[in-house]
């Protein structure tokens, strides 16, 4: 499981920050199995898991989908929300029954442009989080994909 704090929405962003953003998340769950987006589709919702792990997974043509990572507690699902074309670059599935905060997009990017400040915040933790979740992407595909490991040795 990932544990990079830039994930964690309680760690990267100030309390007043969190405290707003919290006002407006709604709490949902997941049974075990269920897909929580599929790339490609509508970017229109972003999560914070509670409890449960979700697996990020690419399609790869020919084959099963590759798990790029694993999240769990306090970990933000979904970043192609903020980013125009607004569209999911990977898919997401629950490993396990999963609680979440759940945010809507359009609402979550209202705030951002209302409040210069909470724009710049909100935008550096989930640049970090995508950051973050293109090296795994990298480093899993090697693993894969590559006739080495993605250690460098042979």
């Amino acid at each position: 499981m990932s544990t990079t704090s830039t994930s964690s929405m309680l760690r990267a962003l100030p309390v007043e920050y969190q405290e707003r953003l919290m006002r407006v998340a709604r709490e949902v769950a997941f049974p075990q199995g269920a897909r929580l987006f599929e790339e490609g589709g509508r970017a229109d919702r972003l999560w914070v898991i509670r409890t449960g792990t979700v697996a990020l997974d690419m399609r790869v043509p020919g084959r099963r989908a590759a798990v790029i990572e694993t999240l769990g507690h306090n970990e933000l699902v979904g970043w192609s929300w903020l980013f125009a074309p607004h569209t999911w670059h990977l898919g997401a599935e629950a490993m396990s029954p999963v609680r979440a905060y759940e945010f809507d997009a359009m609402e979550v990017r209202a705030m951002c442009q209302d409040d210069p400040a909470l724009g710049v915040t909100v935008t550096q933790w989930v640049g970090d989080v995508l950051a973050h979740r293109l090296r795994a992407a990298r480093t899993r595909l090697l693993d894969l994909y590559a006739p080495y490991d993605s250690s460098g040795l042979h």
